[in-house]
């Protein structure tokens, strides 16, 4: 069953298009991940599914429910976790989600058992009474996705769940969010520049970048679409040994990725000798070589021709975009 069904879905921010006619179904119970940059469009379609943004063009459906003419029922059927801290930390955790189920319409018996369930789900029963202004930023986070359960949504969407946390935590916010999906039949839409974080937790990805989906797949069938090993390799004169290496049937694709020179065949170790003796006949110097199975960061430069990029190198884009969506 079709939870999520996005068709030719469009934003744009005056002369700046955000989300590019993006097409895309969820099922239900799924993990799916919209996995790229920041400012690659992913915040802006949660917004859009969630109905925080008004649909430039195409159409999208939450839980049958079409976002622009059924607004209020997508509403009652999602929770949402948003990128930026949204909790009051002068509260307890249980006054935090004690309030949410107030705003919901839940009372008494129903309400408490609620908040005992969620608490239990993300390990925080021993903090329920504690001001939230003493949780690490771990707790938080799990506080957060509690709070985006209680009034049990068919739908969660979870907006860079784990930035800014360091490796351990991000690992357990993982095992959560696993257990939440299992325990709850739900279905989780999350973004991430995380390529290790998509890999883990998503059913399949959606690879996105200004504002377009790339590639779409579950992580095994993206990584396996690479052709097998692929070998790094550093030279003295990347173009000339690119054009020679084209004719060798064992090499499946050829790229240029961050200056060097990628290439995807089968058993790879295997190879590399045959492939410095083919840079030493053409007098090119190999200044290093690297052997390593397809990652879904791979698979990301494949599509894009670089590296995933970094929060501060992205901030002027990000900078450019809010500047044209409030002017």
């Amino acid at each position: 069953m079709k939870v999520i069904e996005i068709k030719e879905l469009t934003k744009k921010f005056n002369d700046f298009c955000a989300v590019d006619a993006i097409s895309l179904d969820v099922e239900q119970g799924e993990i799916f991940g919209l996995l790229g940059p920041n400012g690659a469009g992913k915040t802006t379609t949660i917004k859009m599914l969630a109905t925080l943004l008004k649909v430039t063009s195409g159409s999208a459906k939450v839980c049958g429910c079409d976002v622009t003419e059924n607004s209020d029922e997508v509403r009652r059927c999602i929770g949402i976790v948003f990128q930026d801290p949204a909790i009051d930390t002068e509260l307890t955790g249980w006054e935090n989600l004690d309030f949410h189920a107030r705003i919901y319409g839940m009372k008494g018996r129903e309400k408490k058992k609620r908040i005992d369930e969620v608490l239990e789900l993300v390990g925080l029963q021993d903090k329920a009474k504690a001001l939230v202004k003493t949780y690490s930023g771990g707790m938080k986070r799990r506080l957060e996705i509690a709070r985006g359960l209680m009034h049990y949504p068919k739908v969660l969407f979870l907006d860079e769940p784990t930035l800014g946390l360091d490796a351990q935590t991000r690992r357990a916010i993982w095992e959560h969010i696993r257990k939440i999906n299992k325990k709850e039949k739900i279905t989780i839409i999350l973004t991430t520049h995380y390529m290790e974080e998509a890999d883990y937790l998503c059913k399949r990805v959606a690879i996105i970048d200004n504002g377009k989906i790339l590639a779409l797949d579950t992580p095994s069938k993206l990584k396996d679409s690479m052709g097998g090993d692929v070998i790094t390799i550093k030279l003295s004169s990347t173009k000339k040994f690119q054009k020679a290496v084209k004719k060798y049937k064992w090499i499946s694709k050829v790229s240029q990725c961050n200056g060097n020179l990628c290439l995807s065949l089968e058993k790879g170790e295997t190879k590399i000798p045959e492939i410095i003796k083919i840079a030493e006949k053409l007098k090119i110097k190999v200044e290093s070589i690297s052997i390593s199975k397809p990652t879904l960061e791979d698979v990301f430069i494949r599509f894009t021709g670089k590296k995933i990029r970094s929060e501060v190198a992205d901030s002027k884009n990000i900078m450019r975009m809010r500047a044209r969506m409030h002017g």
